[in-house]
């Protein structure tokens, strides 16, 4: 057991990053119960449906399992954490804004604090403000992403580097070999998003999860750079047709529009990639195949540890 799983209470040190609007307590329950840490992340959903969720997933699992919030995307933050809080969700992870406010008040209440930093600075300051964890999420991540835009490998050893809490590395991630380097870079764990897409439980659309096992390394493009709002998703006829309107001079709020969570649903539930989008990472050009989840966890970390092994060796 390292740091991280002795404060989450987990088996393995592997959290799943929340999907916003598309977020279920099927997957989330079932991260949990394979050791990991499952995460329900809010989006913008009103609190009613956020609770849905949390009263399933309780009812799915015993385990630990946490809410992802999104401080500047959700309309309903201190009413998704007043209900987090009532619910004895036992971890809060925080993205997309400022965590300093609402940290004590979740301490106060026992929950643990995870925290969600691009940068040095994020990481410095979400450090001060109490958090208890700090993943660091670098470019290669799925769905809404830093405009910073630091790869994982540059970004884990600066931030580890710079503070005293753990640090989970996310962006890129999703396999054993992946593991390792970011244990070999100071983390003490990993967050994955993409990779839990292509698992038996997902209740994701097939289309979808098939996108994904056969992507490319080229398969992801980053939109909404012309407007300031990085998103990383599959290369579809729905992304081609917004680099196309970004092209012509597409405004904010029509960006904004189209990248709804009406068309994140549309493509993510419904597996129209000519109406809607799908987020993935750049991880996808290295996922292959459609196992459980506790298949994955069990041979991520069968793997990892096989790749520290083979490493000694080669330095001895």
């Amino acid at each position: 057991m390292n740091i991280l799983t002795s404060i989450l209470n987990i088996k393995y040190p592997i959290i799943q990053g929340g999907m916003g609007n598309i977020s279920n307590a099927i997957l989330t329950a079932a991260v949990s119960e394979a050791g990991g840490l499952g995460t329900i992340g809010a989006g913008t959903m009103v609190p009613q449906e956020v609770e849905e969720i949390i009263v399933e997933t309780k009812r799915r699992t015993e385990k630990p399992f946490a809410v992802n919030v999104a401080l500047s995307v959700s309309p309903y933050v201190k009413e998704i954490l007043s209900l987090v809080i009532k619910h004895k969700v036992p971890v809060v992870s925080l993205s997309a804004g400022n965590p300093a406010p609402f940290i004590p008040k979740l301490h106060e209440n026992g929950l643990r604090v995870i925290t969600v930093a691009a940068s040095v600075r994020q990481a410095i300051k979400a450090e001060a403000a109490g958090t208890d964890i700090i993943v660091a999420e670098g470019y290669e991540a799925a769905g809404i992403n830093s405009s910073l835009e630091t790869t994982t490998l540059v970004l884990i050893p600066q931030i580890v580097n710079k503070v005293s809490v753990p640090v989970a590395a996310a962006g890129g991630i999703g396999d054993g070999k992946g593991l390792a380097a970011m244990l070999a870079l100071g983390a003490s764990g990993v967050q994955m998003g993409t990779r839990f897409i292509a698992t038996k439980e997902a209740p994701f659309h097939t289309e979808y999860k098939k996108k994904i096992i056969e992507a490319t390394d080229h398969e992801t493009v980053i939109i909404g750079r012309s407007v300031g709002r990085i998103r990383r998703v599959l290369s579809t006829g729905y992304a081609q047709k917004l680099l196309n309107n970004e092209k012509e001079g597409i405004s904010l709020e029509k960006y904004n529009t189209l990248t709804s969570e009406d068309y994140h649903k549309k493509g993510a539930l419904e597996g129209n990639g000519e109406e809607g989008f799908m987020n993935s990472g750049q991880i996808s050009g290295l996922i292959a195949d459609l196992p459980t989840v506790k298949e994955l966890l069990d041979k991520v970390m069968g793997d990892a540890n096989l790749q520290l092994q083979n490493a000694a060796k080669l330095l001895n």
